[in-house]
């Protein structure tokens, strides 16, 4: 049976077995890892999904204010050096943006602290070159519609949906993670001992791949 049969039969086995709850849960990926060297293999990726799981909570180390996201501009940065200030901060926001110029700045005052949680603005989806708007936005939608891949342990668990999708949606973000995933392990195939989905509250069920 083909990865994606086999994905999506694991799907519908998670809608019989799901006691229903009054929220959508989210559908979680579980990948567990064999013959992988944490200290050597471990990686840190953003997978683009086709269905957006939810508008994440952004705000933005700029210049400028923006009336596209919760900005913090360089002069405001002194106040964050209260601690209190820096863990509100953490906790109200999922994601940073942040203009380049910015970024020693924003190292220096905020490293510390949003580098252990995986919270920096990265190279890879969070670095702006322009604060026009529509360098902003097109960066805000490209995290919305993003999942942060990091692996601390030999196990990967990730929310790529949620139970409010229809199946083929979810069936998309799940192939799409789980592809470049495997893309990434150096071993690819041989690196992954199972394969289970779950819905946040509920039981796995085992993909068979």
């Amino acid at each position: 049976m083909a990865t994606e049969e086999k994905f999506l039969k694991a799907i519908k086995q998670l809608r019989k077995t799901d006691r229903k709850r009054n929220f959508a849960q989210s559908v979680d990926l579980i990948i567990n890892l064999k013959n992988f060297n944490l200290r050597k293999d471990a990686f840190n990726l953003f997978v683009q999904v086709p269905n957006k799981i939810k508008d994440k909570k952004i705000a933005g180390f700029l210049e400028k204010k923006s009336g596209l996201v919760e900005t913090i501009t360089k002069d405001e940065f002194a106040r964050f050096g209260d601690k209190k200030e820096l863990k509100k901060l953490i906790k109200n926001y999922d994601f940073f943006i942040a203009n380049a110029k910015l970024m020693p700045a924003v190292a220096t005052s905020f490293g510390r602290v949003l580098g252990p949680v995986g919270k920096m603005p990265s190279p890879q989806l969070g670095i702006l070159t322009s604060e026009d708007e529509t360098a902003i936005k097109n960066l805000i939608d490209k995290i919305n519609s993003s999942v942060r891949v990091r692996v601390k342990e030999p196990s990967i668990k990730i929310a790529i949906g949620k139970e409010d999708l229809k199946d083929e949606e979810i069936l998309k973000n799940l192939l799409a993670v789980y592809d470049k995933i495997l893309e990434a392990l150096p071993k690819k195939g041989e690196n992954v001992k199972n394969v289970l989905i779950k819905f946040s509250m509920d039981k796995p069920v085992s993909v068979g791949v």
